[in-house]
């Protein structure tokens, strides 16, 4: 698929996926893909950054490579490894055939047939369909020096192999980056990028998203829900509620025929929208039918 010739088109490509795009979202998504820019989206967990990217690889009809950061990831477990197992079972064939010459040997052994793809690598590879929607996910998880890194590969699009030497994407990837905010990510990789902070929807374009991923729910059921959840936000906890939660409530919610909220049963499914001990604890009691009181008088006309 051609990528959108404007705005609008990006709100419609994404909708068709499933995920309801706000225009200043749908703007920045139509930069990064017209300018070729990295997008670097922040936000609390929860509200929609990594779905981003599987709604754009899906509207576009490319491969998404995923990269899921975590503490103490390096840059050789990113790009590639070596099958050290396959390449031993190598040696020793060689040795019983009688041994090989050594220089023959190691340009065997250091080839792409015990070369093991990592994301970075697989993303800089040609695709029939074109360049792949690379997701880096959750970067903030990192550390200082694989940023670094980072910063250098996508300056250039490329990545060193010491063994094999350089490999250049013929065609830049799609690249989303996402942070959670859990630690500050270095202004330099920032600055590579086209920025956007997403926050959680306001409660017209919740909906929206709830009738996309949830349309078996009725509408009454999805405006309590809705509403309960957004009322849940304003709360002090530890860990509010994302969009995420918001879909994953409603499905257990029809799972069990609910029709209407009450504190019953909020109480009994609290473990789908909040995920902290000390959160549901909170909600005990008569704290529930307070909050579940205050969204039904927020849906009541003006």
């Amino acid at each position: 698929m051609t990528q959108p010739d404007s705005i609008t088109a990006v709100q419609t490509m994404l909708g068709a996926q499933g995920y309801v795009c706000g225009r200043a979202l749908a703007t920045v998504v139509f930069l990064s893909l017209k300018l070729g820019r990295p997008l670097f989206l922040e936000g609390e967990a929860g509200v929609g950054k990594t779905e981003i990217a599987k709604a754009m690889a899906a509207g576009l009809n490319r491969r998404l490579i995923r990269l899921q950061c975590y503490e103490g990831l390096d840059a050789s477990s990113a790009v590639y490894e070596w099958n050290f197992p396959a390449q031993m079972v190598a040696i020793r064939t060689a040795e019983a055939a009688g041994g090989a010459d050594r220089g023959t040997l190691q340009s065997e052994l250091f080839s792409d047939e015990y070369l093991i793809e990592r994301p970075l690598l697989k993303a800089m590879r040609p695709d029939e369909n074109g360049a792949p929607v690379l997701l880096i996910d959750e970067l903030d998880r990192t550390d200082e020096p694989f940023e670094a890194f980072l910063l250098e590969a996508l300056s250039d699009f490329q990545v060193t192999i010491p063994e094999l030497g350089t490999v250049k994407a013929p065609e830049p990837p799609i690249v989303i980056v996402t942070s959670n905010r859990t630690r500050e990510v270095h202004d330099a990789l920032k600055r590579r990028c086209l920025y956007h902070w997403v926050d959680y929807p306001d409660f017209e374009r919740e909906i929206e998203i709830l009738h996309a991923r949830a349309p078996e729910a009725a509408e009454a059921l999805s405006r309590e829900v809705v509403a309960f959840v957004q009322r849940l936000r304003t709360e002090d906890l530890f860990k509010k509620p994302g969009v995420a939660e918001t879909i994953d409530w409603a499905k257990c919610l029809l799972a069990l025929d609910v029709i209407n909220l009450s504190p019953e049963v909020i109480g009994d499914t609290l473990g789908a929208i909040l995920k902290y001990q000390d959160d549901i604890q909170k909600l005990q009691g008569s704290e529930a039918k307070r909050i579940l009181d205050e969204a039904k008088a927020d849906l009541e006309p003006a």
